[in-house]
């Protein structure tokens, strides 16, 4: 772990706040799976997101954010990103260790603690169309709202890049 603790979602808040981003968040029972979180659509308006912690063979590792239906083709979806060599799923204690978070939970807005700048974001080009975007705060009971301008714009402030590229089909 970096010398740093994962943030809490109130530290997350914080954050948010510090940066002038706007944010609303809806706490419900936890979700850990798609399909799960479709009871909170008619809820929670805008884009809602899947979120994919990928490794290629060169021990670089990837959050892809899309939207919660797209397909994401692993085989070939490394060619996209670039730089990148064919993807697998990160471990969890990788994912624990760079974003903060546990397999279900997984979130863009992890990225605030990936200090070490160890992970690569890439948000899908499809679901950034939305005005709004939907990802969990650092922990699966709660979803939290922001405009896909500033979804960019919190990533951007943790030092990372938001790469957005068309990721599906």
């Amino acid at each position: 772990m970096s010398e740093n603790a994962a943030k809490t979602p109130a530290e997350l808040f914080e954050y948010l706040d510090s940066l002038g981003i706007a944010h609303k968040t809806k706490h419900h029972p936890p979700v850990f799976t798609v399909a799960e979180s479709e009871s909170l659509r008619d809820e929670i308006p805008g884009g809602h997101t899947k979120n994919l912690f990928l490794k290629d063979k060169k021990d670089q590792f990837f959050l892809l954010t899309v939207d919660e239906h797209a397909s994401v083709d692993l085989k070939t979806v490394h060619t996209i990103v670039g730089g990148a060599s064919k993807f697998s799923f990160g471990k969890p204690e990788k994912l624990m260790e760079y974003l903060g978070v546990i397999p279900g939970a997984v979130t863009a807005f992890g990225i605030v603690n990936d200090t070490g700048r160890n992970v690569t974001i890439v948000l899908d080009a499809d679901l950034m169309k939305n005005d709004i975007i939907n990802c969990h705060p650092l922990s699966n009971d709660a979803t939290t709202s922001v405009s896909s301008a500033d979804l960019i714009r919190f990533v951007e402030a943790t030092g990372h890049t938001a790469h957005v590229l068309k990721m599906t089909a």
